[in-house]
């Protein structure tokens, strides 16, 4: 749709929209007057019209009008947000800039808007001070400091962070600081169906009582230190309480999703040897109750600790030997506020096993060190500017890598962590972020599309929100400018990395212009390459797109694999800069005329689907078993024309590959069939496309990045 340039706009175009005459008309005078003074097609113009005249009452059609009518003609990456230099002054990274930033940069310093990406890059070149700095701005305490913050090592190609440091990273979540206070609240949450109910809330004080009882508990299961206990539950005040208490005393957390089938749970159990797990009867979303602990049995766990999901009881026989909370905790009860003395790791112990898709089938199981929970805070420190007194908010789970982070980034920067137990795609969740007054409010691009059809969010009051934070999908720029508006025009900070890094390797910042659906610049810390069609990395700062490669420096990533060769996975075959071997991520990004980045998917034979990133094999194992007319398949992540998430599309050759009455709507139930029940109940398939073959390399490999391709270009409901 063309729209008109903001001077040929007129009253009547508004009052078209459905906005009423006497309402369209004021709007049209402020236009008018804004147009005059910082003219028709200006950042400077979107800015007041984000800031002064548009609110969410008004219909989205209007917001549309004064955006793209604003940049009709700007080029690629128009700022949808432009900060502040006052409140850029207040953020964290603007507050130290304005103490030391002449300390770091020199001469050249000017202010921290202009001076940021310099900071950023000497984050990378000086990666001792800026690391001593930021672990100091987070108040990080050691019980045996490092003798140094980073040591180069040949056989180490990510180096070693913190060498000969102990600490505790739960310990630092509690700890009393400048911060906080024992009567600050740390959790903030409510369950689905108490919304006209007030939110509920546990202070410092209270959440430490909780979590050494807990760690009391765990002492009495008999495990020796640096065992492997697993949690597979909602992530609600509960399992927080259990992820802290875990690692306080000294086990090593094994992240499990609640989504996942039986089969993939016992994976997981298996391949981190777990000695006990965590988990619940239920789960409760809205009238169902799904089954949790059924699925955990079926898959052969260790020992169970079950949580009820309503009150203190449930209406179920426990598995011999499986123990109910309640008993659980009425072990120790006489040590109720007792204070539990942390077990301090040496930092390159594992505090928590996450898994990610291989490429083979079988997960990745990612061992997180001591230090990377404090990389998760130092992104949301720098990135999202996350301080005390924020409530932060991030619909997710323990299993994946951003439950950790929210955990971390919220608690280890002082502020609060709001959790809803429930779905977050109704107008409960909406009306909790109203209630709990979240100022970073983390999204994944598929709820906001949820949000955005059913229009759940009208009606309540979002202005306590500073900014957004976007990640595990690629977003669409329509659905984000809907967002900001929802918020008054706060920023979308978005956020990719991996579960491997701890955190992000490309972001926004609070400190530079945000334009939707790209990164405004490298992580603190983190360096970027893209990879030629030669093989070797582009030159710095120009534009391009290929695979992305990482400096292999990152404070945080991850040094080994459980069940894989760390070296292979991520460096082997990998080109050199400046005398150091990348690291390996996968993802294709184009670096833009005007210096953003965009994400294009895997570049490998992994997919992204609701933020859920799973390799191909996995799925085609599925399909592949579904029907016996099929030869083969390939699965495919394809972005939709207008960008955003992944949907995903099944290419199939059938054994007969002349007959054409095969009924693919019904193949396609029966792959979301087997999917939902083997693999995720979230996963489900878009399109099915027959081939005559799949293309394939002289060693016979699919070709799944051509058939990406192709899948783009053309009709998907079409034969190849």
């Amino acid at each position: 749709m063309a729209y008109k340039a903001l001077d040929s706009v007129t009253a009547s175009d508004i009052a078209a929209l459905g906005v009423a005459s006497e309402v369209a008309e004021g709007f049209y005078e402020n236009l008018t007057e804004t147009v005059r003074n910082y003219g028709a097609a200006t950042p400077e113009t979107w800015k007041r019209i984000s800031k002064h005249l548009l609110t969410p009452d008004l219909p989205f059609s209007l917001h549309q009008m004064m955006y793209y009518g604003c940049y009709r003609d700007f080029g690629p990456d128009p700022p949808a947000w432009i900060p502040d230099p006052e409140k850029a002054a207040s953020t964290n990274v603007g507050r130290l800039l304005e103490r030391r930033g002449k300390e770091f940069l020199g001469s050249s310093y000017k202010d921290p808007i202009s001076s940021f990406s310099e900071f950023q890059e000497f984050s990378v070149s000086n990666p001792e001070v800026y690391w001593e700095t930021v672990l100091d701005e987070m108040s990080v305490s050691f019980s045996l400091p490092p003798q140094c913050i980073l040591r180069e090592n040949p056989s180490h190609p990510g180096g070693q962070w913190l060498p000969g440091a102990h600490l505790n990273p739960a310990k630092n979540c509690l700890s009393l600081n400048g911060k906080r206070t024992l009567d600050d609240g740390m959790v903030i949450w409510r369950d689905e169906g108490d919304d006209k109910l007030p939110v509920r809330k546990m202070t410092l004080k209270e959440l430490r009582t909780e979590v050494w009882l807990v760690a009391y508990a765990l002492e009495t299961l008999g495990l020796g230190k640096g065992s492997a206990i697993a949690i597979d539950m909602p992530m609600d005040v509960n399992s927080v309480v259990i992820y802290l208490a875990i690692v306080l005393a000294g086990y090593v957390i094994v992240s499990i999703a609640d989504s996942f089938a039986p089969s993939e749970i016992a994976t997981r159990l298996r391949i981190s040897k777990a000695k006990a797990i965590f988990t619940q009867d239920f789960i409760i979303r809205g009238d169902k109750r799904l089954p949790l602990y059924s699925r955990v049995i079926e898959a052969q766990s260790p020992i169970a600790i079950v949580i009820p999901s309503k009150g203190s009881s449930f209406g179920m026989k426990l598995r011999d030997g499986d123990v109910s909370w309640h008993e659980f905790l009425a072990k120790v009860k006489h040590l109720r506020e007792v204070e539990f003395v942390a077990v301090e790791q040496p930092v390159e112990a594992s505090s928590n096993i996450l898994f990610s898709s291989g490429t083979t089938g079988e997960p990745k199981a990612i061992p997180w060190n001591h230090a990377t929970p404090f990389k998760a805070a130092a992104d949301g420190w720098c990135h999202m500017d996350i301080r005390k007194g924020d409530i932060v908010a991030w619909p997710t789970n323990l299993g994946w890598m951003m439950g950790p982070w929210l955990v971390y980034a919220s608690l280890l920067n002082g502020a609060s962590m709001a959790l809803y137990n429930g779905s977050p795609l109704g107008s409960g969740f909406a009306k909790f972020v109203q209630d709990a007054k979240i100022t970073m409010l983390g999204v994944i691009p598929s709820i906001v599309r949820a949000w955005k059809t059913t229009n759940c969010t009208a009606s309540y009051d979002w202005s306590a929100i500073r900014c957004f934070g976007s990640t595990g999908e690629a977003s669409n720029v329509d659905e984000y400018l809907w967002l900001m508006g929802r918020a008054q025009y706060k920023p979308i900070i978005e956020y990719c990395g991996g579960t491997e890094i701890g955190g992000g390797f490309v972001c926004g910042s609070m400190l530079q212009p945000q334009s939707l659906a790209a990164f405004s610049t490298p992580a603190m810390g983190c360096s970027l390459f893209i990879i030629g069609n030669d093989g070797n990395p582009m030159p710095p700062n120009v534009p391009g797109m290929g695979e992305l490669a990482l400096g292999p420096l990152m404070f945080g990533a991850s040094s080994t694999l459980l069940n894989a060769d760390h070296y292979n996975v991520y460096f082997k075959g990998m080109p050199c800069m400046n005398g150091k071997i990348l690291r390996r991520h996968g993802d294709v990004f184009e670096l833009t005329s005007r210096g953003y980045y965009h994400a294009h998917g895997r570049a490998d034979d992994t997919m992204n689907l609701g933020g859920i990133k799973v390799s191909s094999v996995e799925i085609e194992r599925i399909c592949n078993a579904a029907d016996t007319s099929i030869l083969e398949t390939a699965a495919i992540g394809v972005p939709p024309p207008g960008g955003g998430p992944e949907r995903l599309v099944i290419a199939v050759v059938f054994k007969d590959s002349s007959d054409s009455t095969q009924d693919l709507d019904k193949l396609r139930t029966s792959f979301n069939s087997g999917l939902q029940k083997k693999l995720n109940p979230f996963f489900k398939v878009s399109h099915i496309v027959q081939v005559s073959s799949l293309p394939r390399t002289a060693s016979n490999k699919v070709m799944r990045r051509v058939l990406r391709e192709q899948l783009a270009q053309i009709d998907q409901n079409s034969k190849m």
